[in-house]
Formats: C-alpha cells, sequence, structure tokens
C-alpha cells in the first residue's frame, strides 16, 4: 500500500492519503500480531490438508485486508462493497462498483490494478506448482512436465517461480511502453499494462478501452491479452531456447485456434448483420472476443447491442478460458482437449468394439484418474454455475442478470448482460447479498472449484 500511497502523496497530493495510511496501519497491526503470536518452534511442514486450507484461506483473508483503502477512502462503499471491489481485482475478475473513474483518486485506481496484477501472477504459480500436487480438475497432467521433481525445467522449485514472475514483470514493462508510446498518459499505461498481462480488465476510464479509440492501443492490448492468457512457464523454454517444445505444445496450438475462429465468426457476424462496416468489423470483433475468451474483459463498444447471437456467443466464449498455467480464467482449453480425447476414442471403440484405442494428451497418455479428474470438474462447473445463478434470482434478479452474472464471476472475465450489469453498467446498483454470491462465485472460479469445496466436507476435518 506504500506505492499508491506514495503516487497520491508526490504526484497528486490527494486526500486519500489518509486511508492508506489508515489501511497500512490496520494491516501492519494485524500482520505483526498474527505473526508473533504464531511463531513455529521448528520447520513448517505442510500436508495434503494444510495444502488445501493455505490455498483457499489465503485468498479469502488477503482480499479482506485487501479492501480497507477502498472502504477507507471512498465513502460510497459500505464495507461488503470494498470487500467485492477487491475479491473482483485480485481474482482478476474485473468487475468494479466505482464510477466516474475519471475523477477518481489515482492511488486508488492504481491500488486496484496493482492488486489484479498480484492476483494474476498468483495464480500462475499456484497453477504450476501447487494445483498439479493437489490433482486439481486434471491438473496432475502438468505434474511431470512442470513439476521440479521429474523433468526440472530449473533446478528448484524457487527458480521455476522466479522465472515466472520475470516473464511477467518483462511483459508488464514492455506493454507499458507501448501503451505509452501509442499516446496514453504514464499513469494509464501503467495501470492499463498490468490489467492486461494479469487479464483483468480494470480501467482508469469509465469507458474502458473505448475511451481512446485508437487502433494501435487496441491492438497492444489485444497482443498482452493473448500472451497473458498462453502458459507463461513456455516462454522460459523458449528463453532456454527449446523452441521445439514451444512450437509442439497443443494447447497452444488449441487457444490460437479458438481464438482465430471465434475472432472471424463475431467478424462477420458484425459484418454481416450490417452492425457496422467490415474493418471496423474486424477491429470490434477480434477485441472484444480475445477479451473473453482470455477472462480480461476490457471493452471498447457496448456489446450489448450488438443482438442476442453475440450475447450467448459470449456467454460460451467466457466459460472457455485460455491455457493452464496462464491469468485466465474459464474451465481451461487443455480440460476440452482432453474431453475431446476421450469423446473420441469412446465413438471409435463404439464402432470397433474389439479395436483398443488408447486416449492421448499431448503424447501422454490418459489416464483414468486424469479423465475423472477433468469429468468430475466439468460437472462440478455447470453445477455450481446453475446454482450461483438459482441464488442470484433467488435474491429477485432477473433471468439475464443472474445467469451472466454467475457465468461472469465464475469465469473471472467481469463482462456481464442485462440492465444491472450490462457493458455500460457497474456491478454498484446490486444489494450485499448478490455481492456476496458472486464474491463466492469469483473465488471458487480462481481456486478451480475443488480447492475451495472440499473444506465443506466433513471427512476432510478429520483426523
Amino acid at each position: 500500500m506504500f506505492v499508491p500511497l506514495l503516487v497520491d502523496l508526490v504526484c497528486y497530493q490527494s486526500a486519500s492519503v489518509f486511508g492508506f495510511v489508515t489501511s497500512i496501519f490496520i494491516c501492519g497491526f494485524f500482520g505483526s500480531a498474527l505473526a508473533l503470536a504464531n511463531r513455529p518452534h521448528g520447520k513448517i511442514v505442510l500436508g495434503m490438508r494444510e495444502a488445501f486450507l493455505v490455498t483457499a484461506f489465503s485468498w479469502i483473508v488477503l482480499s479482506l485486508f485487501a479492501g480497507l483503502p477502498f472502504y477507507c477512502i471512498d465513502s460510497r462503499l459500505s464495507f461488503i462493497s470494498s470487500w467485492f471491489e477487491s475479491v473482483s481485482s485480485l481474482t482478476t475478475t474485473g468487475a468494479t462498483l466505482l464510477a466516474n473513474l475519471d475523477d477518481s483518486p489515482k492511488g486508488l485506481l492504481l491500488w486496484r490494478a496493482l492488486l489484479q496484477w498480484m492476483g494474476g501472477t498468483g495464480i500462475v504459480v499456484m497453477a504450476m506448482t501447487i494445483f498439479p500436487t493437489l490433482r486439481i480438475g486434471g491438473m496432475q497432467l502438468f505434474r511431470s512436465e512442470f513439476s521440479d521433481r521429474s523433468e526440472k525445467i530449473l533446478p528448484r522449485l524457487s527458480q521455476i517461480v522466479t522465472g515466472i514472475l520475470s516473464i511477467y514483470v518483462l511483459f508488464t514493462v514492455v506493454c507499458c511502453s507501448l501503451l505509452w508510446l501509442a499516446g496514453m498518459s504514464i499513469f494509464d499505461a501503467i495501470c492499463h499494462s498490468m490489467s492486461a498481462v494479469s487479464t483483468g480488465g480494470l480501467s482508469t476510464k469509465d469507458a474502458s478501452i473505448g475511451f481512446y479509440d485508437n487502433p494501435l492501443i487496441e491492438l497492444i492490448i489485444m497482443v498482452f491479452m493473448i500472451l497473458g492468457g498462453t502458459t507463461l512457464i513456455l516462454y522460459i523454454k523458449l528463453w532456454n531456447r527449446d523452441v521445439k517444445t514451444f512450437r509442439r505444445d497443443s494447447q497452444l496450438r488449441a487457444y490460437l485456434g479458438v481464438l482465430l475462429v471465434a475472432s472471424l465468426a463475431v467478424t462477420f457476424w458484425l459484418w454481416l448483420t450490417n452492425y457496422m462496416d467490415f474493418i471496423t468489423s474486424l477491429r470490434r470483433g477480434a477485441f472484444i472476443t480475445i477479451s473473453t475468451i482470455t477472462t480480461t474483459g476490457f471493452t471498447t463498444g457496448d456489446y450489448g447491442q450488438w443482438g442476442a447471437f453475440f450475447g450467448m456467443f459470449l456467454f460460451v466464449l467466457a466459460m472457455i478460458g485460455g491455457c493452464t498455467g496462464s491469468t485466465t480464467g474459464g474451465i481451461k482449453i487443455f480440460r476440452f482437449q482432453v474431453l475431446f480425447a476421450l469423446t473420441k476414442a469412446h465413438l471409435l471403440q463404439l464402432r470397433r468394439p474389439h479395436g483398443v484405442f488408447v486416449p492421448v494428451y499431448q503424447d501422454y497418455k490418459i489416464s483414468d484418474a486424469v479423465a475423472f479428474s477433468v469429468f468430475t470438474f466439468i460437472t462440478l462447473y455447470g453445477f455450481c454455475l446453475v446454482m450461483l445463478a438459482l441464488a442470484l434470482s433467488g435474491l429477485g434478479l432477473d433471468f439475464v442478470t443472474s445467469l451472466s452474472g454467475s457465468a461472469s464471476c465464475l469465469s473471472n472475465t467481469g463482462l456481464g448482460l442485462g440492465k444491472l450489469i450490462g457493458p455500460h453498467t457497474t456491478f454498484a446498483n446490486l444489494a450485499d447479498g448478490p455481492k456476496l454470491i458472486m464474491m463466492l462465485g469469483m473465488i471458487l472460479g480462481r481456486l478451480e472449484l475443488l480447492t475451495l469445496l472440499v473444506l465443506f466436507m466433513p471427512s476432510f476435518w478429520r483426523d
């Protein structure tokens, strides 16, 4: 919190400085008290249960304390609203309650950008180091590929984390420099670069990227949204001159293929339905498609006016997501690849009952355990989507808002449909009840469902 405090104090002389000072004092007090009261006598050893607990509660507790600056600075935000804003930022969902962003304190806008930037790198590190060990939703497929106990991309786990962070920081710096050269102010360039690389989608402008109406800025952001949606550890391989592995990665090829096909589909839809000319259709269609699949949530126009087909298409794209080991949310590309391989093997088996057909993902045989994990994850994803939508509708929201809101939060994309959470409105019109439900959806989606749901099993708490 010292960073936005110094920005406000030195550059903008804003009154929000006192809010950051108060938040720093509260965090420092509780952090120091907890650390001193719980000092271990020996080496800390985490078992499977402790790993689940640390993973889940770190995001919940951090979001509580991260919401303090919003509560202390913006008098319009209640405690629940402040917590919602911090959860949305840390989970890189990008759903916001703040309005009049152009006139908001710069330190508060920078704090949101920092939260989503830290949340993005945090989920990448977790996906590559913790989720494979916990066998979350088929992530054990990547245990042999990314764990420090097998192929050893880098000698130690700490070096893997350092490599990921280095790539992440490099992308952010390059993106910031290009946006500044393209015409953004240095402050906006910093915030939007952190938002694009983390695929968070929070902007410093109410009109999002549409405020600038600059094709070059849109192109730069599209490139870095795509980079943020790829498996970042692949760039470590590329840095180590392992071009062959980078080129042969089937998930990366499928991801780029989905982006291309979906962008062309939206482009031709906008052009053929006479919403806009072809060049504008390509520009708008490619941007919103990339923003949705990478679960970023940036916009350049009112996509709510583009017809019912696009609304449904947006709903589907948001749930697909990007690559595993990226900052994106959603189901992830590799799970659809596993599902397709299993379905293909089953259909071939039906046609030739005596044949032997082995489902394969990236030269690895898909084991029964992986298949079961993937099927369980996708089933739970659909179940959670329906239950969240039912809960929101039970609290008085209409069908479109309930369904799009649950999909938006569970996929961590932040894009909504309907009058309450549409493209030109914030989530501020929601009552506290729906906000709490959506916060649960954001954390569920960010932690790959099972990491949080396992805590509700009575057997988890038994010795």
